[in-house]
C-alpha cells in the first residue's frame, strides 16, 4: 500500500514539474496570461528585503564613521499603469524597517559614547519607470529607474536630545533616486517578480547636535545619505 502511495506521488510531482516545465522553458511553452498585461491599470503587493547604508561626505580628512548595516524587511503594494507597450509607470509606496550602528573612532571610551544605533522605520514613495524587454514565452525582463521620497518615523527630529543625551537625529523627509532590474514570469494564475534595486539618497539626512559645545559627532559631518539594496518580490 505505501509503494502505491509513493508511486503515485511520483508520477503527480513528476507530471507537475512536467508541465511546469513546459509552461516555463520548453521551445513552445504554454503561454500564460497572454493579455494581463495589456491591461491599462492593475496592481500588486510586494514583499522583500534591504540593507541599508549611510553615505558620508566629511568637512576635514579623518578617519571614516564606520557603519554596521542588518537586514531589514519591506512591505508594500504596486499600482502599475501602463503608458506604451514597453513603458510602464509604476507607484510602489510601502513600510520599510532597518537598523545600523554608527562607530565613531576616538570618541570617548564607553559603548555610549562612540556607538549610536539608528533605527528606522520608513514610509517610502518611489515612483518608477518600468522598460520592459521583448516577452520571450512567459518571461519578460525589464529595468527600472525614477525618483522616491521618504518619510523617516524614527528620525528623531524633533527631539531636543542630541548626542549628549545619547540621541543621534535625522531629518524626517529625505530623497533619492533609484534604478535596478527584474524578471516577470507569468504562472498561470499570477505573474511573480523578483527585482532588485539600488537606492542613493540625494539630501542630507543628518540633524546636527545643539550648538553651545563642539560635537565631536556631528560637527566634521558636511552631508550623511542614505543608500540602500532593496530586493523584492512582487504578485500581481
Amino acid at each position: 500500500m505505501k509503494k502505491t502511495v509513493v508511486l503515485i506521488l511520483l508520477t503527480l510531482s513528476t507530471q507537475g514539474y512536467s508541465q511546469f516545465a513546459k509552461s516555463m522553458f520548453s521551445k513552445d511553452p504554454i503561454i500564460n496570461l497572454e493579455n494581463w498585461q495589456k491591461q491599462r491599470l492593475y496592481f500588486g503587493y510586494y514583499l522583500g528585503f534591504n540593507s541599508f547604508d549611510f553615505k558620508f561626505d566629511y568637512k576635514e580628512v579623518t578617519e571614516d564613521i564606520q557603519v554596521k548595516k542588518t537586514t531589514g524587511f519591506n512591505v508594500g503594494v504596486v499600482a502599475d499603469l501602463r503608458l506604451q507597450e514597453y513603458v510602464n509607470l509604476r507607484f510602489e509606496p510601502g513600510l520599510y524597517y532597518t537598523k545600523r550602528d554608527l562607530h565613531f573612532s576616538g570618541v570617548g571610551n564607553s559603548e555610549s559614547d562612540y556607538l549610536r544605533e539608528v533605527n528606522s522605520t520608513y514610509i517610502h514613495f518611489p515612483l518608477l519607470l518600468k522598460f520592459s524587454a521583448l516577452r520571450t514565452g512567459n518571461i519578460r525582463p525589464y529595468l527600472t529607474g525614477g525618483l522616491s521620497t521618504t518619510l523617516n518615523l524614527s528620525s528623531n527630529s524633533k527631539s531636543k536630545d542630541d548626542n549628549f543625551e545619547g540621541t543621534f537625529r535625522t531629518k524626517s523627509w529625505s530623497s533619492a533616486y533609484e534604478i535596478g532590474f527584474g524578471i516577470d514570469i507569468f504562472s498561470e494564475y499570477f505573474i511573480f517578480s523578483p527585482s532588485i534595486r539600488g537606492m542613493f539618497g540625494i539630501t542630507d539626512e543628518l540633524v546636527r547636535d545643539n550648538p553651545g559645545q563642539p560635537s565631536p559627532w556631528t560637527d566634521n559631518i558636511d552631508s550623511m545619505k542614505s543608500r540602500a539594496i532593496l530586493i523584492n518580490f512582487t504578485f500581481h
